[in-house]
């Protein structure tokens, strides 16, 4: 039978102990919306195009969605109304009246655009709090606690470096590539027309890095590329959350920190995703193999684990009010301190 955990057995999960759990792994068995087999389109990368690595025994295994991209993902739910009490709403003003929220800063706390606000003290502040005294991450978690779910790096200062505790990925198992070929033919003859020569056309038609073929005038055939992937295996989304990264934080009400950070991670892993990831690459459940999620102790033991996004929700928000949430904030872009800072950048590197 699925454990069914009460709120006081998940607030347990954050305590010290050699006897508590280290992870709760969620593993989701999707397929495409059209159906098994159906040809998915995984991302692309400069250089080597789709990200296919090749087993020992030659099983070929596809990135769909990079541990990276996933948390650029699911970070933003918590602007969402449903979530937004259980995080400071911290926006960057610029421009005219534009806003971008430091949940889309992909670096987080440690994001050239909050150097650029007056936060830059703040959070160079908190990150030394947690460098100096032993793990102190309270003033991370007042200011923008996703950068403890989701992870930071301060490599452009101080260097504090946090791991993930949600870590995500997507990948799809036993692939074969497919390419495609396509032909455009453009709508007029226009060298008839007389825009270009019949001989400028001859030299240049049917060559796709010719100046006439990139700006859509002759015919341009592509042949041999990217048609996506076929997997005949598993189609897997992977979610762990580390509780052992989880119990080394400290605060100044460690346990209140630990189980507010926790609720947040649980929100963040058991969020349902609509799968919707590029053209191409639409993910569903497979409903005939579904999702598992479970509890991992020191041992290697796991135990089936019942946990509704709901409850996770619930569990959160009555953690979150037991912390404090930091207070929300509005601070504007300053294009002097971004300056100072791309120049203090150089000097660093030189």
């Amino acid at each position: 039978m699925p454990y069914n955990p009460t709120p006081a057995e998940i607030d347990a999960w954050t305590e010290d102990g050699t006897q508590a759990p280290v992870a709760i792994c969620l593993r989701e068995r999707l397929m495409p919306v059209e159906g098994h087999g159906a040809p998915i389109f995984p991302a692309t990368y400069a250089g080597i195009g789709y990200n296919i690595d090749e087993l020992a025994d030659g099983t070929k295994v596809a990135s769909l969605d990079s541990v990276g991209s996933q948390a650029n993902r699911i970070e933003p739910i918590f602007k969402e109304p449903k979530y937004a009490g259980l995080v400071p709403k911290v926006e960057i003003t610029y421009g005219n009246e534009k806003r971008v929220s430091i949940l889309e800063a992909g670096h987080r706390l440690g994001d050239a655009v909050v150097r650029c606000t007056e936060l830059a003290e703040p959070v160079r502040s908190a990150f030394e709090a947690f460098l100096v005294h032993e793990g102190n991450a309270t003033r991370i978690a007042k200011l923008a606690p996703t950068s403890l779910v989701f992870g930071v790096w301060d490599s452009r200062d101080t260097q504090a470096k946090l791991p993930r505790l949600v870590q995500s990925v997507i990948r799809a198992w036993d692939v074969s590539p497919l390419t495609r070929s396509a032909q455009y033919n453009p709508p007029l003859d226009y060298a008839g027309l007389d825009v270009f020569s019949e001989a400028e056309r001859e030299k240049q038609e049917g060559k796709p890095g010719s100046q006439l073929a990139e700006r859509g005038y002759v015919h341009v055939p592509a042949v041999g590329t990217h048609g996506g992937i076929v997997a005949r295996g598993e189609i897997r989304r992977d979610v762990t959350v580390n509780l052992v990264a989880l119990r080394r934080l400290r605060g100044d009400d460690t346990a209140a920190l630990r189980q507010y950070v926790l609720g947040l991670a649980l929100v963040a892993a058991t969020a349902p995703q609509d799968g919707f990831l590029r053209a191409g690459c639409q993910l569903v459940l497979d409903p005939d193999a579904g999702r598992t999620l479970e509890l991992v102790k020191r041992d290697g033991t796991r135990r089936p684990l019942e946990l509704s996004h709901d409850q996770a929700l619930t569990y959160a928000r009555e953690a979150a009010g037991r912390f404090g949430v930091g207070p929300d904030r509005a601070v504007a872009f300053d294009k002097d301190r971004a300056k100072k800072d791309a120049v203090a950048g150089k000097k660093v590197k030189a």
